[in-house]
């Protein structure tokens, strides 16, 4: 009886992100997924970029997959390497926000991820880029730029270091004038938020983009215009029920590429990751670009149902992950 070859596969962990805590995890991963005919080569990262060097590596040896264990950075520094090959990624999602693992209806669970990536469910998603500069979830000018740059300098992480750091951004924050031109049409708009959607949250189940897909070949634009304090404070409700698109402040659209003109460079986030970014902004969505292993059972976005259901997940996570050990 003849086997099928091994299926190569590199486990990339960032041993710092989300709580830290990677003891054991390796063994667990090669546990599980040895009897699925992986073969897994463990590697642990010890410096920023490291992950991308690792896995242009995977790539260049022709690995089958790359398994990446930590936060979004980790799991984006990873992603980056990936784009156009025929690597595939597997998210074991160990980070705050996990904005990429939660769009894809991956819950926040090593063991979940590794039962994903042994039913062995691979995709062509996209991917898009500014300038050049590939992304998987988010890119935004304007207020949350400036929430992410405030964000990053604080030592604690996760959603209520966030929201602290929102509160206090908006504060004094004063919204920009951006043109934008998109299916041959041009735009001009006063704005507190202009964020380029390839995937529906920035994470922390913050839905920016409900509807948003990464097989559509299509970004999603939005534009969060400035308001009075409580009509503000609707639209960061809106954020984490689902419901942003239908907020008087919103002005979403469709397409597949963007330029956006402002006065001069200024701050940016690319999938939460702060930076200072040219004053045109090339964006462009890369169809089917990238292969993820993803759930075959996610279920249809449903406003307040599809939040409520991650935040019981969230909450439950620690007796179901317990019972599975």
């Amino acid at each position: 009886m003849q086997h099928s070859p091994a299926k190569k596969a590199m486990l990339i962990i960032n041993p710092i992100s989300g709580n830290g805590k990677k003891e054991g995890l390796a063994e667990m991963v090669v546990e599980r997924l040895s009897p699925k005919g992986y073969q897994i080569d463990v590697r642990k990262t010890a410096a920023h970029g490291d992950a991308t060097s690792l896995a242009r590596e995977a790539v260049a040896k022709g690995y089958d997959a790359v398994f990446a264990a930590g936060g979004d950075g980790t799991v984006n520094e990873t992603a980056r390497a990936l784009c156009g090959s025929k690597t595939a990624l597997g998210i074991l999602p160990a980070g705050s926000g996990n904005g990429l693992a939660r769009h894809i209806g991956l819950p926040v669970d090593i063991n979940v991820a590794l039962d994903v990536i042994g039913r062995d469910n691979v995709v062509d998603c996209d991917y898009a880029t500014v300038n050049g500069r590939e992304f998987f979830c988010t890119m935004g000018i304007g207020f949350d730029a400036a929430v992410s740059h405030a964000f990053a300098q604080k030592s604690r992480r996760g959603l209520i270091t966030y929201l602290q750091s929102t509160f206090q951004q908006y504060l004094n924050y004063k919204p920009e004038t951006y043109t934008i031109s998109a299916n041959g049409k041009v735009l001009t708009e006063r704005a507190f938020v202009v964020a380029c959607c390839n995937a529906s949250q920035y994470g922390n189940n913050a839905y920016v983009a409900p509807e948003a897909s990464i097989r559509d070949g299509l970004l999603d634009i939005v534009i969060i215009h400035q308001g009075s304090p409580i009509d503000t404070a609707m639209v960061g409700m809106d954020l984490f029920t689902g419901y942003i698109n239908r907020n008087t402040l919103i002005h979403s659209f469709r397409t597949p590429s963007a330029v956006i003109y402002r006065s001069q460079p200024g701050p940016a986030h690319i999938d939460g990751e702060p930076m200072i970014i040219e004053d045109i902004l090339d964006v462009k969505c890369c169809p089917g670009a990238i292969k993820l292993y993803v759930p075959d059972d996610k279920q249809a976005f449903k406003p307040v149902v599809t939040p409520l259901r991650s935040i019981w997940k969230a909450i439950t996570l620690p007796f179901t992950s317990h019972k599975k050990q």
